[in-house]
């Protein structure tokens, strides 16, 4: 069940009914996305930090950052932290409320981008519609690969102790003995309590949805502008450089998994290599300018491009792999 479709069914309302655009044009190709996309990602942004604001009111987040951190777990939270990732059907930008939430928590940094890698990379369309399309042995290939990326950045990221590089101004919370000692040492009613968490949850949003609504638009223009044959008429050439251009391709687009695997499809069926059309695919649903401009409110330039380095990098071996052995 699709819990977005009513989003999309006001989307395609306001685009093709009000403002009588064709269903068939590139402007209205954009301007329906750019509504779907904002109301979907707002949407996500004001409930994801109205529950996280729940959560850090009651639940001992110092506890599970403790456990987190000081006992070894031998990689299995990171493997949780994918695992999360590949379960919960969010897109590039969608998935970033919740690595917010995440980060704001105290989870430690490199298992939160083990879940902001695998989230938009291996998803749940990956797994019911590449079996139909391409079988079940590129379907398994293709997430224990996909996992593994998400995996070994993570622990890349914590390796490099980059925490610095977190706009901690947007991550500082109340913890609820501070909430109470600034109510005389009482816990609020109620019904104070519902609007402090809608207050705290509304912080957050507000500082990032100006963001989410330039980088939607951005990618809105280049989703229905783009065109199809140019980038067919490019990577059906079977050389060693035609992974990374993919990559290249694929990475300042921005589209759902859903929506792109048909298009993977097509250049398969036009000669293009698999693994070359897995890294366009990959590049689009993974990495984007809007994420990156949704990230930078959160995140310094240079754990930015540690993002995006580790992503490029993991997806140009994925598509290398894919060509090799397929």
């Amino acid at each position: 069940m699709d819990i977005f479709r009513p989003l999309q069914l006001f989307a395609d309302l306001a685009t093709y009914g009000w403002l009588n655009l064709g269903r068939q044009s590139y402007l209205g190709s954009a301007v329906n996305f750019f509504i779907y996309d904002v109301l979907k990602i707002g949407l996500l942004l004001v409930v994801i930090n109205y529950f996280m604001a729940i959560t850090r009111y009651y639940f001992p987040m110092e506890k599970v950052r403790d456990m987190l951190t000081k006992r070894r777990w031998f990689g299995l939270d990171y493997l949780f932290a994918a695992a999360l990732g590949v379960i919960t059907p969010f897109c590039s930008c969608s998935s970033i409320p919740l690595f917010i939430g995440f980060v704001g928590a105290g989870i430690p940094l490199g298992v939160t981008f083990a879940f902001l890698i695998s989230s938009p990379l291996v998803n749940e369309s990956s797994l019911y519609l590449f079996p139909a399309m391409f079988g079940m042995k590129v379907t398994v290939l293709y997430n224990l690969v996909g996992i593994a990326v998400a995996v070994l950045g993570g622990m890349l990221v914590h390796r490099l102790r980059v925490e610095k590089y977190v706009k901690q101004e947007l991550l500082k919370f109340k913890s609820r003995k501070q909430v109470e000692e600034e109510h005389g040492g009482l816990a609020l009613p109620p019904k104070e309590l519902l609007g402090y968490f809608w207050k705290d949850g509304m912080a957050i949003t507000k500082e990032v949805f100006p963001y989410v609504v330039l980088g939607v638009g951005i990618g809105a223009l280049i989703h229905g502008f783009v065109p199809a044959h140019l980038v067919e008429q490019y990577l059906a050439v079977e050389t060693w450089w035609t992974v990374p251009l993919a990559t290249l391709f694929g990475s300042p687009l921005y589209a759902n998994s859903v929506s792109v695997i048909p298009v993977m499809e097509a250049l398969v069926l036009k000669g293009v290599p698999l693994g070359t059309a897995l890294a366009f695919m990959t590049a689009i649903v993974t990495v984007s300018i809007p994420q990156a401009m949704i990230l930078k409110k959160v995140m310094k330039w240079e754990l930015l491009t540690l993002f995006f380095g580790i992503t490029i990098i993991g997806i140009m071996v994925m598509g290398y792999l894919f060509n090799w052995i397929l």
